[in-house]
């Protein structure tokens, strides 16, 4: 079962929508506004080959990607529904002038896990389509403005396989410039592809909709827009600052294991939020070493083989409405560490080593 689309009505109300809404009334001129929500399972050609992404492009790699089979997958941006919505727009011929598209639900990807980041974000794409050009700085500045109304914005130059002229949208968050948003003219190959006649051009704008609550509401932890706790769920039916609930104190625990040598911050940060869920708050890579490069008395104790290398993983653990026992974080490290370590030998539960197998312990945070 997939996890809850916060931004879809349908499955109970949310801040997440309300945003939305603000983002959609700032955007709708005299456009024809067309809100988008396909089912989450979509094919590999419109999640990647006809937005213009390449056959070897780094993010197609099924360590990023939720592939199901050999043709679909778990959409991996709000911009997968885009090449269907644009082949309706051509099958309805003449009928229309001018639309705007806005898509959007819940995506899935491998993601790292800190406190700003999921593995299945909300986001919204919005797409002009029109006989007419438009103006890419009016549909950008009305959609942050309606997001952030207090915000300062700026675009800075940036690449993306379906637009022409990209930028990266950023907005002013406590003396720094924190990315929001990606936008550029719609790239003619993608409105090619869906037979377009070449008389209609588009606008493009992608915005990730849990970061813009956050800053809207002064959250720091993207969990809690998920939290199952009253006096934290109740808050996210609204768009009033957030009061935060009792500080629960976080801990550490370390983890050696023996991994493929290929894995990085998003595929362990995967396999962490599949093993414990949301009691991750961040996990740390301390040190990584090729296994060739350890001792041999090292690699006997992980069992490690050739193509793994070992990483000592600090996992930072903290639930959303309690402290945690020592018991209860010892078990979530032992539920860590068997869905993690490849080796041929494991350590026992009760004898798990929270440093390196060959060195002094790292100083605890």
């Amino acid at each position: 079962m997939l996890p809850r689309d916060l931004s879809d009505p349908a499955q109970g109300p949310h801040a997440i929508q309300l945003i939305l809404n603000d983002i959609l009334t700032a955007t709708t001129d005299t456009a024809d506004l067309r809100v988008v929500r396909e089912d989450p399972v979509t094919t590999i050609a419109d999640n990647y080959t006809n937005l213009g992404y390449p056959p070897d492009a780094i993010t197609r790699d099924a360590r990023y990607t939720r592939y199901l089979d050999d043709e679909r997958v778990l959409r991996s941006h709000a911009s997968a529904m885009i090449p269907l919505s644009l082949r309706r727009l051509a099958a309805e011929g003449d009928t229309w002038d001018d639309v705007l598209l806005a898509c959007v639900g819940a995506v899935y990807r491998r993601d790292t896990v800190d406190r700003v980041h999921t593995g299945t974000p909300h986001q919204l794409d919005l797409w002009r389509i029109s006989r007419t050009p438009r103006d890419l700085d009016t549909l950008v500045v009305n959609a942050i403005r309606g997001a952030l109304p207090d915000r300062t914005l700026r675009l800075i130059p940036a690449t993306h396989p379906y637009t022409e002229n990209g930028s990266q949208v950023d907005v002013w968050v406590d003396g720094t410039w924190l990315e929001v948003a990606e936008c550029g003219l719609t790239a003619r190959h993608v409105l090619d592809r869906a037979a377009l006649p070449t008389t209609v051009t588009g606008i493009a704008l992608g915005l990730g909709l849990d970061r813009l609550l956050m800053l809207r509401k002064g959250i720091t932890d993207i969990r809690l827009l998920k939290a199952t706790d009253p006096r934290i769920a109740n808050q996210m039916q609204d768009l009033t600052p957030y009061r935060p609930v009792s500080k629960h104190p976080p801990v550490s625990r370390d983890l050696s294991i023996a991994v493929d040598e290929n894995a990085d911050d998003e595929t362990l940060g995967d396999q962490v939020r599949t093993a414990i869920g949301d009691l991750a708050e961040e996990i740390k890579v301390l040190s990584q070493t090729p296994v060739e490069d350890l001792p041999n008395a090292a690699a006997t104790r992980l069992g490690a083989k050739p193509g793994q290398k070992n990483v000592l993983l600090r996992i930072v653990l903290r639930d959303l409405s309690r402290t945690l026992t020592d018991d209860e974080a010892n078990q979530a490290r032992d539920t860590v560490y068997t869905a993690l370590h490849q080796g041929t030998t494991s350590q026992s539960p009760t004898s798990l080593s929270t440093t390196s197998p060959w060195t002094d312990p790292p100083t605890t945070d």
